[in-house]
């Protein structure tokens, strides 16, 4: 039995199963990078444990106990999937949108000479952060995304499309408190404007529903979901907090957070295809 259950201690160190343990360690990695920080973590953790003492209680010939922790282990797959939900579809975004098979990606793209410097866009994010600044001087409430992998068209489709030039002055106009464009998200891709007045899924997380506004559940929710990076101005303190991977950081400079979204957006990467 023992020798069964831990074949680790026997494992045999060729090439395919020298990869194939490069593989899991990378990915359990990756996974842990996922969730840290994150409710989900604690939950995993949790999970795992559980798992670890059935482990256990099987090895010790406990059979009771063993029975009741199997009914966990047996539906352990559907509990995954329904309490990792949020972490599982951004995973799969991120895969999909690296995969050939993704968007606008073909198989023959893989050949060298189909290989290109993506095209950048320019997004003038001095402008939209003094933008910000000015909404924040004047106590009006905004919420601005930049989507990193996708466009958000779904989310774009909630309000109203624009694909305009971004500016200042736009932008001020869209979060006036007159404007029917106000109590939504705008949402900014690929240097322009793609949508005003959209509707964000908002955090369920418990551990922030009371600390935050509705505009800012709206900003933790839609970085929970997406890898999308979020400017909030606050209405009632006048405040502009910077959102990432449902985090929220208050109390940047301009400077700070205009380096931050060019650290995320203004560089050129090697693509393949188009």
């Amino acid at each position: 039995m023992l020798a069964s259950q831990f074949e680790l201690l026997s494992y045999k160190f060729t090439f395919i199963n020298l990869l194939d343990l490069v593989l899991v360690v990378f990915l359990s990695f990756q996974l842990f990078k996922l969730l840290k920080g994150s409710l989900a973590f604690n939950i995993l953790i949790g999970l795992l444990t559980i798992y670890i003492f059935w482990l256990a209680v099987r090895y010790f010939e406990m059979p009771l106990m063993a029975n009741v922790l199997g009914q966990f282990a047996q539906v352990g797959i559907i509990a995954v999937l329904i309490v990792f939900q949020q972490e599982i579809r951004k995973f799969l975004l991120v895969i999909g949108n690296s995969s050939l098979l993704g968007e606008n990606k073909k198989w023959w793209n893989i050949f060298p000479w189909k290989w290109k410097i993506q095209q950048t866009f320019h997004t003038p994010f001095d402008e939209i952060v003094e933008a910000c600044r000015e909404l924040a001087a004047q106590k009006t409430g905004a919420i601005i995304v930049f989507p990193i992998t996708s466009e958000m068209k779904f989310i774009a489709s909630s309000g109203e499309l624009m694909d305009s030039r971004i500016s200042k002055r736009l932008l001020m106009a869209i979060f006036n408190k007159t404007s029917p464009l106000h109590d939504g998200a705008v949402i900014i891709s690929n240097g322009k404007i793609k949508a005003a007045n959209c509707v964000l899924p908002v955090s369920e997380n418990p551990a922030i529903i009371n600390k935050y506004g509705l505009r800012h559940l709206a900003g933790i929710g839609i970085t929970e979901l997406t890898d999308a990076i979020c400017l909030v101005v606050s209405e009632e303190k006048g405040a502009i907090s910077f959102v990432i991977e449902g985090k929220v950081e208050e109390g940047l400079l301009a400077e700070e957070m205009i380096d931050k979204l060019n650290a995320a957006f203004s560089h050129e990467m090697v693509s393949i295809g188009k």
